[in-house]
């Protein structure tokens, strides 16, 4: 089994209020998104990392993984799904098939563990439609209305946070992202694009500590982890 990596790094990430882009924040010696690439380098099944970036990003130049033979750059665009786009239109002409494995993951997402993403694999590599990482609601979950009222308690055992990766066969994730642009249908990650097809992508139970950094709390948690993760070993 071989699978292709798209980690679309083209965000500003606003909402963390830093003097650049969240994914290269430093912590604990790295960016983040150096940390989040660095679970995926070593895997065996590993092809090469397609790696959408903002047009004129001026930070990935002096990343340590700048020279990686994995890393391939190309530009993204103003969504997340056009600059899934931009990598799964590069993955040809490094050599993937239409029925290659793309996994898609969160550049701000460090904290992937070695076997989550193993899980993944092993769960999917029949699978006819593909899957996501997602962990189950464990709190009481409730529908607001426009005022910020309680409108209902959602079944809490229906309900499921999804992660990343997300993993799905190159041309069916190709014509899923294609058919909603299409359409003007907002697409937040690789799963709505197919279930919008009219699949059911398999949820992949996975870790909940297997955070999206998004605001300045989380950067504290990012350090603890690594820290654990000196001390452990």
């Amino acid at each position: 089994m071989k699978f292709w990596l798209i980690v679309p790094a083209a965000g500003i990430g606003s909402r963390m209020q830093a003097d650049r882009p969240k994914q290269y924040l430093q912590v604990a010696g790295k960016t983040i998104l150096e940390h989040t690439l660095g679970v995926f380098l070593d895997h065996p099944y590993l092809q090469r990392i397609v790696l959408p970036l903002a047009a004129h990003d001026r930070w990935w130049p002096q990343s340590a993984l700048a020279g990686h033979p994995l890393v391939v750059t190309v530009t993204g665009g103003r969504e997340r799904a056009d600059s899934v786009v931009a990598g799964l239109q590069a993955l040809p002409a490094l050599g993937a098939g239409p029925d290659d494995w793309v996994l898609v993951h969160d550049a701000a997402r460090p904290l992937l563990q070695h076997d989550d993403l193993q899980l993944l694999l092993d769960s999917l590599q029949d699978d006819p439609v593909g899957g996501l990482l997602a962990c189950p609601a464990r709190d009481t979950l409730k529908l607001a209305d426009g005022q910020g009222r309680s409108l209902r308690t959602l079944p809490r055992e229906q309900i499921w946070h999804a992660l990343t990766p997300q993993m799905f066969r190159l041309q069916a994730l190709g014509d899923a992202l294609a058919k909603a642009l299409h359409e003007g249908v907002a697409v937040t990650d690789e799963a709505s694009a197919m279930e919008h097809l009219g699949h059911a992508p398999r949820l992949v139970s996975g870790r909940s500590d297997n955070i999206k950094v998004t605001r300045p709390e989380d950067l504290q948690m990012l350090l603890m982890a690594t820290h654990k993760v000196r001390d452990d070993g």
